[in-house]
């Protein structure tokens, strides 16, 4: 869905409340009680069926009626303007300007700080897979299953903050992070362009290495980026340098399948400059060699660091399970 902020500055203080209640709700109710909304908000009965109605209109919330009760379920509008405010609370973020990126799990969106400076906001959007399909495969969220898709997605959000934070903390080339709310990432506004769109570089020899550097470096920190392709490097318009961005498939080199995620990065990048470029070399990391490398540094394992930061393996292992089955769907 489209982010469409205009509403926001117009939306009430009670109507931020009722919003947030069908939020607290939805954590054991697929559909929240309109009494269970009432009691979360604590306002009155009458001003809530009010507020909701409202709500609903903006499209923030969704009415469902089924045989036992009738309720509202939360929209990822809904969502996106608690996110929001919780950013504008804190300052960090001030307006909302064009959408300049969608992909299958995310829209990009330009924004401003209060003097106008330019930054990314990422608003993670894991349920554009049909969840039926999936939650047929594995009730993985138990009880919380019913507002799985923005919890995931908050988890896909929180993982990519804590790997983008300690990037940048040990000087790797990754965007700079401000903050982060719910399913939002808010980032400093790179001038670059996606890998995918060049069609020529004055040296694919050097850019290719400069690659399969960041890939040996960034096992050497323990880490893989797991998705290393043309669509997730940006080239610097002013130096040609890259940036790696979309961090929430990052693993450990202690993970499972640490070695194939290591492979299919480097690969990645060998069959793209052989396409686009006319570049192979011979020349090309192996995972063995790397980590073996990179052993006895234990001052700079940033997966050890990321996982003592709050994202914590079962956070890590139930976003797994959600891309076995879409790989399996």
């Amino acid at each position: 869905m489209k982010l469409d902020a205009t509403d926001l500055r117009y939306i009430t203080g009670d109507e931020f409340r009722v919003l947030t209640a069908v939020e607290m709700g939805s954590k054991n109710h697929e559909v929240v009680p309109t009494v269970l909304i009432v009691q979360i908000s604590g306002l009155r009965n009458g001003g809530v069926n009010k507020i909701l109605g409202s709500l609903a209109k903006r499209n923030l919330v969704a009415r469902v009626q089924n045989s036992r009760y009738d309720g509202y379920r939360l929209t990822y509008g809904g969502y996106d303007y608690l996110a929001m405010r919780a950013l504008s609370k804190r300052d960090t973020l001030y307006s909302v300007g064009n959408q300049i990126g969608v992909g299958k799990e995310s829209d990009i969106y330009v924004v401003a700080d209060a003097e106008g400076n330019e930054m990314v906001l990422k608003l993670h959007r894991l349920g554009r897979v049909s969840f039926r399909a999936i939650k047929e495969k594995r009730d993985y969220m138990g009880k919380r299953k019913s507002a799985s898709w923005m919890y995931m997605s908050r988890l896909a959000a929180q993982k990519e903050w804590a790997f983008m934070k300690v990037l940048h903390e040990h000087g790797f080339p990754v965007p700079r992070p401000i903050d982060q709310a719910r399913h939002c990432i808010l980032m400093g506004f790179i001038d670059a362009y996606p890998l995918r769109q060049v069609s020529d570089v004055p040296s694919p020899g050097k850019l290719y290495s400069t690659l399969m550097d960041l890939i040996v470096r960034f096992a050497q920190a323990g880490l893989i980026h797991g998705d290393f392709n043309e669509f997730n490097i940006l080239i610097l318009r002013d130096s040609g340098e890259p940036v790696v961005i979309d961090f929430p498939q990052m693993v450990s080199t202690s993970h499972v399948n640490a070695e194939m995620y290591f492979n299919r990065d480097v690969q990645c990048i060998r069959k793209y400059f052989r396409k686009r470029f006319r570049y192979e070399s011979k020349i090309y990391p192996r995972f063995s060699t790397t980590k073996k490398s990179g052993e006895g540094d234990e001052g700079y394992r940033l997966d050890v660091v990321v996982e003592a930061s709050g994202f914590k393996k079962r956070d890590q292992e139930a976003l797994e399970q959600v891309r076995r089955c879409r790989v399996n769907m």
